[in-house]
């Protein structure tokens, strides 16, 4: 994102530069978090369990006594860095197939759509928790699976913007040169589908979180007691109604995160390709 692009986020889009905020304090929290955190994440403290939050423990203490803010903080690195490395896996292999097909096109273009629009009868959800299960849970498996339902959303999106970036005059005036098509992609066209790429990826990446805390939360991600935003609210299910407060800072983390992502994702969309419609 260059400075011209930020200047015209902040100014024009108040949402944009609301979720630009939250997305920066998000990335600060990750890299810093550890650093903040008033506790270690995962040393019991029996003496301590179930407290309310407190000056002592800000966010309460869950059974184990350990202190659920710190927690958090250090969740905050977990699920940033598999959301980051989720996305980009999809986004490697879903923009080379989109590139290629787009400006192929004929018998390759309809193979490679063919499979795309397959893998898109399935919501993406349910299509990690197969991979997860087929795999075996842990973090490492859920970037994979992350990753592999992204590669259609950036396929059928990279496909469609070659499909105009090809047609267009002087990508025409280039090949008729006789430029080869890989410099063609990589000099010409790809330029042109940077913008929608930079949009898709930020949304990708607030549901690529949302889905990591998920599958957490139903037991396929990192193992107990990995500091996770999805795994403290599984610890937190079953005394909702007692001690909401067990729950409340690690839902909020995740909610303010995925928030922040979609507004930013709006503002890009905004000042990057006002045409893009999500």
């Amino acid at each position: 994102m260059g400075r011209a692009t930020l200047r015209r986020l902040l100014r024009r889009t108040t949402a944009g530069a609301i979720g630009f905020v939250i997305v920066i304090a998000m990335i600060l929290t990750a890299v810093l978090g550890p650093l903040w955190a008033p506790y270690a994440p995962n040393t019991p403290d029996y003496a301590h369990a179930r407290e309310a939050p407190s000056a002592v423990h800000l966010g309460g203490t869950d059974d184990f006594g350990r202190d659920i803010f710190s927690r958090v903080l250090y969740g905050a690195r977990i699920s940033m860095t598999v959301g980051f490395l989720g996305v980009v896996i999809g986004l490697i292999p879903g923009a080379l197939l989109g590139l290629i097909a787009g400006y192929a096109g004929g018998w390759l273009d309809e193979v490679v759509m063919r499979v795309i629009d397959v893998l898109l009868a399935f919501p993406g959800i349910l299509l990690a928790i197969a991979m997860v299960a087929v795999l075996g849970p842990g973090l490492v498996n859920i970037i994979i699976a992350i990753g592999f339902f992204g590669i259609p959303v950036y396929t059928r999106l990279v496909r469609g913007s070659t499909l105009q970036a090809k047609e267009l005059a002087y990508v025409e005036a280039v090949r008729a040169q006789g430029a080869r098509a890989p410099r063609i992609l990589i000099r010409h066209i790809l330029p042109n589908v940077v913008a929608p790429i930079i949009v898709i990826s930020t949304l990708q990446l607030a549901s690529a979180i949302l889905t990591e805390s998920a599958l957490s939360f139903l037991g396929l991600g990192a193992p107990p007691p990995t500091p996770e935003w999805g795994a403290i609210l599984t610890n937190a299910k079953d005394d909702l109604a007692t001690l909401p407060y067990m729950a409340l800072f690690p839902g909020a983390a995740l909610v303010i995160t995925v928030l922040g992502f979609n507004l930013l994702g709006d503002g890009l969309r905004d000042v990057l390709d006002p045409r893009m419609k999500m």
